[in-house]
């Protein structure tokens, strides 16, 4: 017989009894809201004071106090983030308010979509005109490689099973450094690092922005073809070329230091193969190391964004060459 009892949470009794001590409410019951890729989870519970959401971040996997951090910096620049009712940062428990069930990712469809992102990108010209602090991290040559080596190692190599010969390694070798001495080029500002609609809640006052704490100094283009590029909801070309124009003619009147429309669309363009690769290797290792399968049935929507952006580039043909080789015989 198979034993199909349940996991044990070791949390769950340190959650419930946190939650009814910061509600007030001895009777308080919690319902699973959510949980992210990362190792944050979230409750809702019924108080007499209407809904509320527990964020359950446990201090020795993911510490809580980068999130709290980023959301006083965006908060005080005007963005629209979740309202925090409770903190207990040492055991990682947050009490928030209720933004409702429905992020972007449900709301939004092909009627909506122009105010939708309209309405998010006000968000993000407040975001991006904040100062990023000194000590914030910065996009840097580091970062940019990491990243993209999670596309060779992960979903190349784990996923796969490719072994790259020595051509394939002088190919991408090269495509990579294209590609960060790129995004080192782009104006610099603070960048969310995942302003796409699942991390944006539809409120009256917002939208309101979720998933901040991985924030950095980086690349002007990068929140922007984020937003319209999404890891889970495609739309055609035409929309996000208007898009991108659009969001690019209000940064411009924003004062925001893009640079002409031209070298923005090839910016957009090339911050967005670096996000691709880095996404499909983040889902390979959701799925292999963590996992989490889900993510992966998203893996061809990137190759899609792949060949909608390389053609345009000679100087990226032989990243076009591996995936040829490598990636479209396996996606079918």
């Amino acid at each position: 017989m198979t034993d199909t009892a349940p996991v044990p949470d070791p949390r769950a009794d340190a959650r419930l009894a946190w939650a009814r001590a910061a509600t007030g409410d001895a009777a308080l019951a919690l319902e699973r809201a959510s949980m992210d890729a990362g190792f944050r989870s979230y409750w809702r519970g019924a108080t007499a004071d209407g809904s509320r959401i527990v964020m359950d971040s446990p201090p020795d996997k993911e510490d809580v106090r980068p999130w709290l951090r980023m959301r006083a910096l965006l908060e005080g620049g005007g963005v629209r983030v979740p309202r925090v009712l409770a903190e207990d940062a040492d055991r990682g428990f947050l009490l928030l308010e209720d933004l409702g069930r429905d992020t972007y990712l449900h709301a939004i469809d092909a009627d909506n979509a122009d105010a939708l992102f309209d309405a998010a990108v006000d968000q993000l010209l407040r975001l991006q005109a904040i100062a990023p602090p000194a000590d914030l991290p910065a996009y840097d040559e580091a970062l940019l490689a990491r990243e993209l080596r999670l596309f060779d190692e992960w979903f190349l190599g784990r996923h796969l099973g490719v072994a790259l010969d020595c051509g394939d390694l002088e190919s991408i070798d090269l495509v990579y450094r294209r590609l960060i001495d790129a995004a080192l080029a782009q104006p610099q500002v603070l960048v969310h690092r995942d302003f796409m609609p699942r991390n944006l809640m539809p409120a009256a006052d917002g939208p309101a922005v979720l998933d901040f704490q991985d924030a950095v100094r980086g690349p002007i283009a990068y929140d922007a073809l984020s937003l319209f590029k999404d890891a889970f909801l495609s739309w055609p070309e035409a929309r996000v070329d208007g898009w991108l124009e659009r969001y690019h003619a209000r940064a411009q009147a924003a004062g925001l230091p893009v640079p002409p429309l031209a070298r923005f669309r090839r910016d957009a363009d090339w911050i967005g193969v670096q996000r691709h690769l880095k996404v499909m290797g983040i889902f390979a290792r959701l799925n292999h190391r963590d996992g989490k399968p889900k993510y992966l049935a998203d893996a061809p929507r990137f190759l899609a964004y792949l060949d909608a952006a390389l053609p345009k580039y000679p100087e990226l043909a032989p990243l076009s060459a591996l995936l040829d080789r490598h990636v479209r015989p396996a996606l079918g």
